[in-house]
C-alpha cells in the first residue's frame, strides 16, 4: 500500500482564523490537485501560535454545526485533512489541538499534553493540557498525533508505538533558537533528530509539519521532514518558505524494516508497567 501524503508548510496569520481558514481550503485544492490523500498542516494553523489574551475568541468548537469546522469537514470528502486550531470544550476550557478529519467526519482529535512554560513559551497560561495520547485507525492504518512539545517527552511516542501507531503525526510551531558552530539553527538540529531517533527506535514513518513566519519577533523556521522505518529522511531541509511538500510514502517498508529489525517484536511494556510502578511508589515513599 502507498499513500501520498502533502505538508502544508505554511505562514498562518495571527488571530486571523478567517483568512487562515481560505488559505488552509486553498492548500487542501493545491494537494488535490497533485493526487495527495492525505494532507497534514502545522500546529495552531488556523489562529497561529501566539494568540495568548485572543484564545477565547479564535477558539471553534470541534462540532459539525460550526460554520469554521463544517467547511473543513466537508473538505475532508476528497482527501484526509489533519489541522491544528484552539479547541473550546463544552465546559468553556481551551486546548492546542489537531484534528483528522476524513470522508466529512472527525477521526480523531488531539489535544497538546505537555504545555512548555520555559523561556519563550508560556502555553500553560492560556491552555488546559491534553490527557490522552492513543493511536487511532484511518483508512492508511493506525496513526498517532503528537504536539511540538509533546514529541520532546520520549514516553509520548512510545504510548503511540505501543497503541499501534504505525505512522507518527508531529505537528509544531517552532521558533529559532540558538545556532551551531556551522551557523544552522540549533532548533532544527534538535527537532530533526529527535524525528530521526524515533524513525529509527520505533521503526515508523514520522511525520513532522512545521510552519515558517513570524510573530512577535520570533521567526519559526518551517524545516517540515519525512523520516521512514529506517531512520532515513525521505525529504527535509526546506526552510522559512512557504511550501507544500508531497511525497508517497510505501507502508510496505514497515513490514520489510521490522522482518529485519523485530524490536517492535521484543518490546516488554509489561516490564516497563512493573519498573515505572516501581519507581513511582519509591518516590512517594520517599516524600516528606
Amino acid at each position: 500500500m502507498r499513500l501520498k501524503l502533502a505538508m502544508a508548510q505554511m505562514y498562518p496569520k495571527l488571530g486571523d482564523v478567517a483568512f487562515n481558514l481560505r488559505a488552509h481550503l486553498d492548500w487542501i485544492e493545491q494537494a488535490n490537485q497533485q493526487g495527495a490523500q492525505l494532507i497534514v498542516f502545522p500546529e495552531l494553523s488556523l489562529t497561529g501560535y501566539q494568540v495568548q489574551d485572543l484564545v477565547p475568541e479564535v477558539a471553534i468548537r470541534a462540532h459539525p454545526t460550526h460554520p469554521v469546522y463544517r467547511q473543513l469537514l466537508d473538505a475532508s470528502h476528497d482527501i484526509d485533512v489533519v489541522v491544528g486550531f484552539v479547541r473550546e470544550d463544552e465546559r468553556n476550557r481551551f486546548y492546542i489541538a489537531s484534528a483528522y478529519l476524513s470522508g466529512g467526519e472527525t477521526v480523531h482529535i488531539h489535544h497538546k499534553v505537555y504545555l512548555p512554560t520555559y523561556t519563550m513559551f508560556d502555553d500553560a497560561r492560556y491552555f488546559s493540557p491534553g490527557q490522552h495520547i492513543r493511536a487511532f485507525d484511518t483508512r492508511w492504518g493506525r496513526m498517532g498525533m503528537l504536539i511540538c512539545e509533546d514529541f520532546w517527552h520520549m514516553s509520548a511516542a512510545y504510548l503511540l508505538w505501543m497503541d499501534g501507531a504505525d505512522l507518527m503525526l508531529l505537528m509544531s510551531a517552532s521558533p529559532g533558537r540558538g545556532l551551531t558552530e556551522d551557523a544552522r539553527l540549533a532548533s532544527s538540529r534538535w527537532v530533526e533528530l529527535v524525528n530521526q531517533a524515533y524513525g529509527s527506535f520505533f521503526t515508523n514513518y514520522v511525520v513532522h509539519v512545521s510552519r515558517v513566519g513570524y510573530e512577535d519577533g520570533k521567526v519559526f523556521w518551517g524545516g517540515s521532514s519525512i523520516v521512514d522505518p529506517d531512520g532515513t529522511f525521505i525529504t527535509h531541509g526546506l526552510y522559512f518558505d512557504e511550501a507544500l511538500i508531497v511525497r508517497e510514502l510505501d507502508l510496505n517498508m514497515l513490514h520489510r524494516v521490522r522482518s529485519h529489525l523485530p524490536i517492535l517484536r521484543d518490546e516488554r511494556p509489561d516490564l516497563t508497567l512493573r519498573e515505572l510502578e516501581r519507581i513511582l511508589t519509591t518516590r512517594i515513599m520517599e516524600q516528606p
